[in-house]
């Protein structure tokens, strides 16, 4: 993830969402955007994550900003997880993984001495310019809309 730096323009993307609409960055021009990438839908760290997202949500609109979530699932998978969840967000269902490679979110991982490839949780706000304003690389789950905020 050296590629991307704070302060530097970030990576335009395309990708669906639940609903199968095209979100793009340059949609939200003038805007400050969080952009998170997490593993998968459901699972509980990613859940934890979503939903403390989806309790600060409020505040995080109050600051001007728009969320999306970023994952290889599916559109479908999302709207499962959109709906089990009540989040108020959409999710880009990247399962081509465009948007993870452009961000360089799709690594190496290790589990039991196992490698695999797997998305980094990693969160990216993007300023209303369109640049980089925070990295976020060691994302705390349980308080995240409060790194996101700090």
């Amino acid at each position: 993830m050296a590629a991307l730096i704070e302060g530097k323009k970030a990576p335009s993307f395309k990708g669906k969402d639940q609903n199968g609409k095209m979100i793009s960055l340059s949609d939200f021009k003038g805007q400050n955007v969080v952009l998170y990438f997490y593993p998968q839908d459901d699972t509980p760290t990613c859940t934890v994550q979503a939903c403390n997202l989806r309790d600060n949500y409020e505040g995080l609109i109050k600051a001007g900003y728009v969320v999306f979530g970023v994952s290889s699932d599916t559109e479908k998978s999302h709207q499962k997880f959109i709906d089990k969840q009540s989040l108020p967000f959409s999710l880009i269902a990247d399962t081509d993984l465009t948007v993870h490679h452009a961000f360089g979110t799709w690594v190496e991982k290790s589990m039991y001495g196992r490698a695999y490839m797997g998305t980094a949780r990693t969160t990216f706000v993007i300023d209303e310019a369109g640049k980089l304003a925070e990295i976020i690389e060691k994302v705390d789950t349980k308080n995240h809309t409060a790194q996101v905020l700090k």
